[in-house]
């Protein structure tokens, strides 16, 4: 038994020094988490939407119509608001079930439009309130522990919390997740999910079940909140006293809710996590081979995964180059002669193994290994396949245990509080810096695809969406601008020859390669690629509209530019052959067969426009021009007359050219 003055030794021990007092003022310190959170992506507030936006809040029919569409975004799966059909929706294995953020978009649609500006500063706000959860949740276990933990340094109890809050708040690696609207979904996981640990550790009945609300609000937002069945009783046993049997009770209702969750999406989802996906934008473990697509074999597939594990805690890091594109093929595919591959390896065996080891003597840092690889496991492909190689936005969870590790590894061996703050904190300024520097890329569509691509240039899903925003800033130009700007297709079109290049039967590069030859007057070209989209998917629609919106589009070019009217026929007939009720397709090749002398063939079609549009004064004037050089005057006169009622100016409009 210790004697009275050890006593009183070890509760001096406890309290901190004058110079470490500043330490224990948590509030103001969570305060200033807080703002220091929001005031990161200041820088962003006046950006627009981008990236996967236009899926859950532009694009999505349900986002759109405000409060009447929350219950079509919890009826269905994440996408199928996007999508609008069957089957889409499910592209990715498995289906997505993430209501809540989409919900939350459509209330702000609701009250504010489309207001992209707010939609960011409210993203901020939501991260500002994790971080300073983050804070309180390492705060109240580190307390606990000091309680039971004579070799944890009083200074220690509020510099660890404080530190790992610090690096994560300003770690580049959330720019994704903050600073694109919709990685919300990451935002909302993580503070409910932060917020139901901190409940758990209060106890109590009513913060019991507050606790199991907000782990089913994280659940809502994003399926990987359920990674916390494991981070909380964690929790409870590195920093608590509590027996088995009571961190299984408190940890009862998160699991209970957590199975009500898996139900209500099992039933609108269905129970199967389905096949992977045989397209390679869904699943980037395929390749071809001899002009086949076959799965990557094992070893390739298990070689790839590593290295994107070893590439993860690298960008925690040293987080440069950043990007949102990991598409392939940004990540080769990989072997196990590739040293990094094996360095990742081992890295990794070594972690595990530390964690592990330190689950015994319940060592904080092995704490930290665990979180780490327990929040990372379910995105990483190991379990199952997500439909990307990697992504920034996986990291927003797991660099929790990253930054409790860094931080908790220079108090435990470097020991001198001096040293430590000054690592720190130069460490969180680098990594603010370089925070500030990255939200500058995430303002639009333009500015994302134009900054990364030089980072992943062998991308195909980033050449392609090159190509087409490239071609639709160039679409937006002033007619008089067009011409000048040709150097913006050519751009495009090489862009997106690359993108077929690197997957061959990408059937949306081929549609986007068709719009932009279409673009540059190479009409057969641009119906090749068309064709070949609807090779690769027969069914694809929009492949086919657009192919003979370009039959037309070449028959007025060679009728009215070239004044080739037999090829101009050749293209329109194409044209109308599938767009029997298209009036400006049917205008123009009554024109050119009257050109060409087919007068009956013109009349024929400037009577299909009469009556389709019985009302349109030019369809009228069309077809008394028709009769007129078929020399029926009768006609003639009579059709003039019903154009001129229609429209007593139709006649100078034509001669003018502005009808």
């Amino acid at each position: 038994m210790a004697s009275p003055k050890k006593k009183k030794l070890k509760k001096k021990g406890k309290k901190l020094s004058a110079q470490w007092q500043w330490l224990s003022r948590t509030k103001p310190i969570a305060i200033a988490l807080f703002v220091l959170g929001v005031l990161l992506y200041a820088n962003t507030f006046q950006h627009d939407f981008a990236q996967d936006d236009a899926i859950v809040i532009t694009d999505n029919m349900f986002t759109t119509e405000g409060v009447q569409g929350l219950s079509g975004l919890f009826q269905y799966d994440t996408f199928y608001g996007f999508f609008k059909e069957e089957g889409k929706d499910k592209l990715v294995s498995g289906g997505r079930y993430r209501p809540l953020t989409p919900a939350m978009f459509a209330i702000e649609y609701e009250l504010f439009g489309e207001s992209p500006g707010i939609m960011h500063v409210l993203n901020a706000l939501w991260y500002g309130l994790t971080v300073m959860m983050l804070y309180l949740v390492l705060l109240q276990l580190f307390t606990g522990r000091s309680k039971w933990d004579d070799q944890l340094n009083s200074w220690a109890v509020y510099l660890i919390p404080l530190g790992a809050a610090l690096l994560f708040a300003v770690h580049p690696i959330h720019t994704e997740a903050v600073a694109n609207i919709k990685g919300r979904d990451e935002i909302m996981t993580l503070l409910g999910s932060l917020t139901a640990l901190w409940l758990v550790l209060r106890g109590g009945f009513w913060p019991t079940i507050l606790a199991a609300l907000s782990f089913f609000i994280a659940l809502l937002s994003k399926e990987n909140a359920i990674t916390f069945l494991g981070v909380v009783p964690l929790a409870l046993y590195y920093f608590t006293k509590d027996n088995v049997v009571e961190i299984i009770k408190k940890t009862a209702p998160l699991l209970a809710v957590a199975i009500l969750f898996l139900v209500i999406r099992g039933s609108i989802l269905g129970w199967s996590l389905g096949e992977p996906s045989m397209e390679l934008m869904n699943n980037p473990f395929r390749k071809v081979e001899q002009g086949v697509w076959v799965d990557f074999t094992a070893g390739e597939r298990s070689a790839t995964i590593t290295y994107t594990l070893g590439k993860y805690a690298q960008l925690l890091v040293v987080p440069s180059p950043l990007t949102h594109d990991y598409y392939p093929r940004h990540v080769e595919i990989m072997s196990w002669s590739n040293w990094k591959v094996v360095l990742s390896l081992l890295f990794y065996l070594g972690l595990l193994t530390y964690g592990l080891i330190g689950l015994v003597k319940r060592d904080i840092g092995s704490f930290a290994v665990l979180v780490y690889l327990g929040t990372l496991s379910i995105v990483s492909n190991v379990l199952f396949p997500v439909g990307t190689n990697m992504s920034e936005r996986f990291l927003f969870m797991p660099s929790i245990g990253f930054g409790l590790l860094i931080v908790w590894l220079a108090v435990k061996y470097l020991k001198k509080q001096q040293v430590i703050l000054g690592l720190i904190g130069g460490y969180a300024l680098i990594l603010a810096v370089l925070t500030l520097m990255r939200n500058p890329a995430w303002e639009d569509n333009y500015t994302l695809f134009t900054t990364d691509i030089h980072t992943s240039s062998n991308s195909a899903k980033l050449r392609n969406a090159m190509a087409g925003e490239l071609s639709v800033q160039w679409s937006k130009l002033t007619a008089a601008q067009q011409p000048q700007r040709l150097d913006m297709l050519e751009e495009a079109l090489g862009h997106i020859n690359e993108a077929v290049r690197i997957h061959p039967t990408y059937k949306q590069a081929f549609f986007i390669k068709g719009n932009i030859l279409n673009y540059l007057k190479r009409y057969d070209e641009s119906i090749a690629a068309y064709q070949r989209a609807q090779q690769i998917d027969p069914n694809y629609q929009q492949a086919f509209d657009n192919m003979m919106i370009t039959y037309r589009d070449a028959g007025r070019y060679y009728g009215e530019q070239l004044g080739d009217v037999a090829n101009a026929i050749r293209y329109l007939e194409q044209a109308y052959e599938a767009m029997p009720d298209e009036y400006e397709t049917i205008r123009l090749l009554g024109v050119a067969h009257g050109i060409a002398g087919n007068t009956g063939r013109a009349i024929e079609m400037f009577t299909r426009n009469t009556q389709l549009q019985p009302e349109n004064a030019r369809a009228w004037f069309d077809l008394g021009t028709g009769f007129y050089n078929n020399n029926q005057p009768t006609e003639a006169e009579q059709a003039f007359q019903r154009a001129q009622q229609l429209d007593p100016d139709i006649e100078r409009k034509v001669r003018e050219g502005t009808n």
